[in-house]
């Protein structure tokens, strides 16, 4: 039997929410990855890809690290 916490989703949500919304102060310092910064999620194995235009922020894709990097590559690049 696989045991499963209650509210772990939530806390995930929560956590690259919270993550993605320090881009606000720390755009632009991230070193860049496949042409994109990349951030990393401080307590999950996740990257947040953005890029700036001018004064504004852009997500691409929140991925999970875990994967294979071509999986990576080909999900930022379709």
């Amino acid at each position: 039997m696989i045991h499963v916490e209650v509210g772990v989703g939530s806390y995930f949500f929560d956590s690259l929410v919270s993550d993605i919304e320090s881009l606000k102060l720390y755009a632009g310092i991230h070193s860049k990855h496949f042409g994109l910064h990349r951030m990393l999620s401080k307590r999950f194995p996740f990257a947040i890809y953005y890029e700036i235009k001018g004064k504004t922020v852009i997500v691409v894709a929140v991925l999970d690290l875990r994967r294979n990097p071509a999986w990576i590559r080909k999900r930022l690049f379709c």
